[in-house]
């Protein structure tokens, strides 16, 4: 890897939607940008939502923000079960502490708000979640890429093209 080389942490656990998270792999490796895929440590493989393996790269229990360029936190259920591990929430509030992109769509925006991340932010979720955010204090709004300083947030996968765009535009 260059010294001027990138990697973006992808976080996934079982039920997470699978376009969001492949798309963004598939999409970063084209930049060059690393993405390994980070998990809870329960298992080697997480099933999306259809049953579609992802095999991690790490643990979460291995790596750490100083390590990393940035985060995606996909959607679908894989949000709220990552949400229950504490190293989990520290690792994005570390990123984001440092300045780093952390990124979210969907039902993502659940860590966003257990990471205490939102408070005074403009962000978009998916419509369901909306709620959540507002009540974490986040300036919410229904667009569909939303860009506020080092947070990336976006609704659906219809939307995962601009999404894209946005991280490999903020890490070039």
């Amino acid at each position: 890897m260059s010294a001027n080389s990138k990697k973006v942490a992808i976080l996934v656990e079982d039920l997470y939607q699978v376009l969001e998270v492949w798309y963004p792999r598939l999409r970063l490796k084209e930049n060059n940008i690393e993405s390994p895929f980070i998990g809870t440590g329960t298992k080697d493989t997480y099933g999306s939502k259809e049953g579609y393996p992802a095999q991690v790269d790490f643990s979460i229990e291995d790596v750490k923000a100083d390590d990393f360029d940035g985060v995606i936190i996909p959607g679908g259920f894989a949000p709220d079960i990552l949400r229950r591990y504490p190293k989990i929430v520290q690792f994005i509030k570390d990123i984001h502490n440092q300045g780093k992109v952390v990124a979210s769509i969907c039902h993502g925006g659940w860590l966003l708000v257990s990471a205490g991340i939102l408070k005074g932010r403009k962000a978009t979720c998916f419509f369901a979640i909306k709620d959540d955010l507002i009540a974490a204090g986040c300036d919410y709004v229904d667009e569909e890429v939303v860009v506020d300083k080092n947070l990336i947030t976006s609704r659906k996968p219809e939307d995962l093209t601009a999404f894209t765009q946005e991280i490999i535009k903020q890490l070039t």
